[in-house]
């Protein structure tokens, strides 16, 4: 039910960098659906898992659109909503990796 999740990539910057890590949940989602504004990790059929923000969510057809935080992050604009069977978990908590 909780896990942890090294971030890849830079589509959250400047809040989540790549190298720095996350424990997300299940059990959230257990209390309240999702939410425009979580952070969420989900499995994608193409691209792996992957980290997002929460723009929209279509709770009669189970949809979820996410976003980067970075103008030509890969999102929902390019490869459609997730659906709510391949979410991993809400972000919990976030460690940010050591600044160098």
């Amino acid at each position: 039910m909780i896990r942890l999740v090294k971030v890849s990539g830079d589509s959250l910057l400047p809040v989540y960098r790549e190298g720095d890590f996350v424990v997300i949940s299940k059990i959230p989602f257990f209390f309240h659906s999702v939410r425009e504004g979580d952070v969420i990790v989900f499995r994608h059929e193409i691209y792996g898992t992957m980290i997002k923000l929460v723009q929209r969510v279509d709770p009669e057809k189970d949809q979820i659109y996410v976003v980067g935080t970075r103008e030509y992050s890969l999102d929902s604009r390019q490869f459609g909503p997730v659906h709510r069977k391949d979410l991993l978990g809400k972000v919990i908590w976030h460690i940010p990796r050591p600044l160098a």
